[in-house]
């Protein structure tokens, strides 16, 4: 009876892990059974022999045909010390089409199967060569984007963030003990009866305030790790005819926009990608900004303001565009004041090259400053520079904390589930509740860490995660 294959089974396995196209060579990954591939390998009892980290040459041989398939070079890797904690190889072969199917069908008759989505990985986890947050950094560093999501991606691969979450952990541990020490004990053994205050005290109080910072410095830590892996939304905003289409257009170098001299030509926003010292950029450029219940202007230009306002509640920074000629008008003003709360914003001062930008008062713009020429593009480099730092902007970290921020959704959420879990402690313990309602928050912290890094998991989690790794990972 044929079985399906499952996570979690020991068959070998193998898969290719190079693109199936003509290349000059190509990768085929195995994991299980080295004895197994030297039954098809030119060369059995050299290749059943080599040491771990050793290549040897040889040809691919058909098991039924007893004929040569193909030319490789064998790498040997001897668990532990491999990817997977298994014995495996990499055999790297010619890239023809041809070549690598031949290579996968020998493999096949002599006993691997196919490997699922992300199995390698799996293995690694399961084997306890990875914890679950670097085996997802796995497939960051697949899909990264950019240099600096490349970097973030690494850095959970190496361990950052699962030391981060270990921190943490211990804290909670310590923070949990205490508290159900003073539990296991009567008042009278363990306190002073006398000093009602010590008696109602949360032990450890000074570590779950320090886990809660740390907590909430990666909880904020994701909207830089989202911008790295995902880009930034940035809104070019402003009153009609401020050339905001114009400097949208110079900056992506395409005439996306349509420019006239014609107030309201935008109705709706134009979006496209750039990058902006490396980080990835969605610009969009949006219709001028006027009052909606205002007579001038059709029901089309009225809709576009509106969608305009919809964007702007989404956008990660905010490009506020002033027509240098016409100077900061009272509806500029009105708009800068009205997003105070919102956003971080930019004062573009555009049309530099006719209008010079004005002596300011101290204090007088809430907001950072950036004159700029759209059709010169004087001053663009300060303005990208500008827009990089303000995206870039972390918040206050904790003392002794270097920790990369959590790189997937589920991370992000499990951290959330802690931080809530510790805030509700604290706010008992500040409001005099028993500590037999405050130790099973901590301890909920704590296994959501757990889930975090792998120490609780499930099989059906498990599956569900790696399923969307490439296959070959």
């Amino acid at each position: 009876m044929h079985r399906e294959p499952a996570y979690g089974d020991r068959d070998p396995i193998a898969a290719l892990a190079t693109p199936l196209a003509e290349s000059a060579l190509a990768l085929v990954r195995t994991s299980g059974a080295i004895d197994l591939i030297a039954k098809i390998f030119s060369r059995p009892k050299k290749l059943a022999s080599s040491p771990g980290n050793s290549i040897v040459h040889g040809w691919i041989i058909d098991p039924e045909k007893d004929q040569k398939i193909d030319e490789v070079m064998v790498s040997v890797y001897r668990a532990p010390h491999s990817y997977t904690g298994e014995d495996g190889a990499d055999i790297t072969c010619h890239g023809g089409i041809a070549a690598v199917k031949a290579v996968m069908a020998a493999l096949k008759k002599a006993g691997f199967r196919e490997a699922l989505p992300g199995e390698f990985t799996f293995r690694s986890f399961m084997n306890g060569k990875l914890d679950l947050t670097r085996a997802e950094s796995v497939m960051e560093l697949v899909s990264a984007k950019t240099h600096r999501g490349r970097e973030q991606a690494l850095r959970r691969l190496a361990g950052a963030l699962e030391k981060e979450i270990a921190a943490i952990k211990a804290l909670l541990v310590e923070v949990l003990s205490g508290t159900e020490i003073y539990l296991d004990y009567s008042e009278d053994e363990f306190l002073d009866p006398e000093n009602d205050e010590e008696a109602g005290r949360l032990p450890a109080g000074e570590l779950a305030e320090q886990a809660r910072q740390r907590l909430s410095f990666l909880t904020e830590l994701w909207r830089l790790e989202r911008i790295y892996a995902e880009g930034a939304l940035a809104v070019l905003a402003g009153r009609p005819n401020a050339g905001k289409s114009s400097l949208f257009n110079y900056l992506i170098r395409e005439d996306r926009s349509i420019v006239t001299d014609t107030p309201g030509t935008t109705r709706d926003w134009i979006e496209a990608l750039i990058s902006v010292e490396d980080i990835p950029l969605r610009l969009a450029d949006t219709a001028g900004l006027r009052d909606l219940h205002q007579e001038e202007g059709n029901e089309a230009e009225r809709i576009g303001v509106k969608r305009s306002l919809e964007l702007l509640d989404r956008a990660d920074l905010i490009l506020y565009v002033v027509d240098g000629e016409a100077g900061l008008t009272e509806e500029d003003k009105t708009f800068l004041l009205s997003r105070k709360e919102a956003a971080p914003l930019i004062i573009i001062w555009n049309k530099l090259d006719l209008a010079p930008l004005p002596r300011l008062k101290e204090g007088e713009l809430p907001y950072p400053l950036c004159a700029v020429s759209a059709i010169s593009g004087e001053g663009i480099p300060g303005l990208l520079r500008l827009t990089a730092d303000l995206l870039e902007a972390r918040p206050p970290s904790p003392e002794n904390t270097g920790a990369a921020g959590p790189g997937t959704l589920r991370q992000k959420e499990l951290i959330e589930t802690a931080l809530s879990s510790v805030e509700q402690a604290l706010a008992l313990s500040r409001d005099g509740e028993p500590l037999d309602l405050i130790a099973p928050l901590f301890r909920s912290a704590v296994n959501a860490l757990g889930e975090i890094t792998g120490e609780v998991s499930s099989a059906d989690i498990l599956e569900a995660m790696f399923s969307r790794f490439c296959v070959g990972k």
